[in-house]
């Protein structure tokens, strides 16, 4: 299994198990990032350790402030405004750059909707 498979993994058997998902954001919002594909993703973390955690560790991110979303806002309301915006889900980044794995708002949709069965 891959990183990033094992990643996606964590996330969605953490967020499941807890029924909630963590963002980051500051006074101007939650932040985006594109990566080499060109792609927009914004980050979404399945512990609050684990945004903290970026938080400490990536410059550009040290004024923000951890959001707990309920998992079913998430699924609901978020999952389908990234989507209509064009924006890929960002899962449990982490490192000095807050890079990982990325995902469509469907894919992640359709995951959760599997691990609830």
């Amino acid at each position: 299994m891959s990183i990033a498979a094992a990643q996606a993994d964590t996330f969605f058997n953490e967020v499941t198990a807890a029924g909630e998902v963590w963002a980051i954001r500051d006074e101007g919002g939650f932040p985006t990032s594109t990566n080499a594909s060109d792609e927009t993703a914004m980050p979404f973390w399945s512990k609050e350790s684990r945004a903290r955690k970026v938080i400490g560790n990536v410059k550009n991110y040290a004024t923000f402030e951890v959001e707990r979303l309920p998992l079913e806002k998430f699924a609901k309301t978020w999952l389908p405004g990234l989507r209509r915006d064009g924006l890929l889900v960002g899962i449990n980044w982490s490192g000095e750059m807050a890079s990982g794995y990325d995902m469509t708002p469907q894919e992640v949709a359709d995951r959760l909707s599997i691990m609830k069965r």
